[in-house]
């Protein structure tokens, strides 16, 4: 193993020297920013390589309008608001479903199918499940969608905010930050899509993609392998993970997710209106879109005065270089949702470097 990486080393080394520039990789995962924090990765890299965190967080890139929208459903005395435990203390505008609890009915699920039981075990009240995440967790809110059509459990009800990765990165690419040279691509959400779904980005804006797994090991070679390519000035799609991610991905669940879902603009947190970035519900589920049966929309909001949330998920800035990060907004006390989320880059940064001088 040793060996591996001191290859890996030099392949990054040789590319710094060669291109005689800063190298900017992106690491899209939030997964990926935690192990490589938590395996100390950065300390081994070269000096002229930056680690990017990126929009791979889907908590962190939930906009502010669709927490400000779950809080306003929490209100109803009518609705139980089912959803993941890493969203409750998101802050909203004011508030937080933590903080609203006390008076709400708020459950915290463990799945989608938690969610749509919760609903059949309360007939009186309409169950609302928050429904966060990429093309990982899409097709088990898929599944309870069709389930509910097929029970006819009508007072369940889905309040999607599934994002695709891939126009996030576009974005990323056509203006918000078109110095990034190279994606580190995510581990999970590619068991989905397949790595395949990424050649538009090699292809379209000719940077490198490679899919690592999220061992310290995958990871450094998934970093070199970005490095042997930038050092050669051609951009290739790799799957460095091929145990688990394939080129086409898992059909099946590609299936389910375009029969329940269609893609339509979306907003999120950072990156603003992006076309074809989020999942809506289709005609033949949209008696469950919790969207039209409360006849209400997501108004994108500013983030709470101070937050540079959409900055770091853009990768313009790292999490300390916000003037609240470990002051005012902490784990404890979280301001934003990059500082909730196990998978926040600035959770990360304050678990594990917050004691260190900035990065490079």
């Amino acid at each position: 193993m040793l060996d591996r990486i001191n290859k890996a080393r030099d392949i990054m080394n040789a590319a710094c020297e060669t291109l005689g520039r800063r190298i900017n990789i992106m690491e899209v995962c939030g997964t990926h920013t935690v192990s490589i924090f938590r395996n100390g990765i950065r300390s081994i890299l070269p000096e002229n390589l930056k680690l990017l965190s990126g929009p791979g967080c889907p908590v962190c890139v939930t906009d502010q309008g669709y927490i400000d929208t779950v809080l306003q459903l929490a209100d109803r005395e009518d609705c139980i608001i089912a959803t993941y435990g890493d969203m409750i203390r998101v802050p909203g505008e004011d508030h937080s479903l933590e903080t609203r609890q006390a008076k709400a009915n708020i459950k915290v699920v463990l799945s989608s199918e938690d969610a749509l039981q919760l609903a059949k075990d309360n007939p009186g009240k309409t169950v609302v499940f928050v429904a966060v995440g990429f093309e990982t967790t899409a097709p088990a809110t898929a599944v309870v969608a069709k389930e509910a059509a097929v029970e006819s459990v009508d007072n369940f009800c889905i309040l999607s905010g599934h994002k695709l990765v891939v126009p996030a990165m576009r974005a990323l690419l056509s203006g918000k930050n078109n110095n990034i040279d190279a994606f580190l691509c995510p581990g999970h959400v590619s068991v989905i899509i397949g790595y395949g779904a990424f050649a538009e980005i090699v292809e379209d804006f000719g940077r490198p993609c490679v899919v690592a797994g999220f061992e310290a090991l995958q990871i450094i070679e998934g970093l070199a392998e970005i490095c042997r390519q930038l050092s050669v000035g051609k951009a290739e799609l790799r799957s460095m993970y091929p145990a688990v991610v394939t080129e086409k991905g898992n059909v099946a669940a590609q299936k389910i997710i375009d029969e329940c879902f269609e893609p339509v603009d979306g907003y999120w947190r950072g990156l603003g209106k992006i076309e074809k970035s989020t999942l809506e519900l289709r005609d033949k589920y949209s008696q469950f879109d919790a969207f039209k049966r409360f006849g209400i929309s997501e108004i994108p909001t500013e983030e709470r005065k101070g937050c540079r949330c959409g900055e770091v998920l853009c990768g313009l800035i790292d999490p300390p270089e916000c003037g609240l990060f470990g002051q005012t907004c902490t784990p404890q006390e979280p301001v934003g949702p990059c500082m909730v989320s196990s998978e926040g880059a600035c959770a990360a940064w304050f678990k594990y470097g917050r004691q260190k001088t900035l990065e490079r």
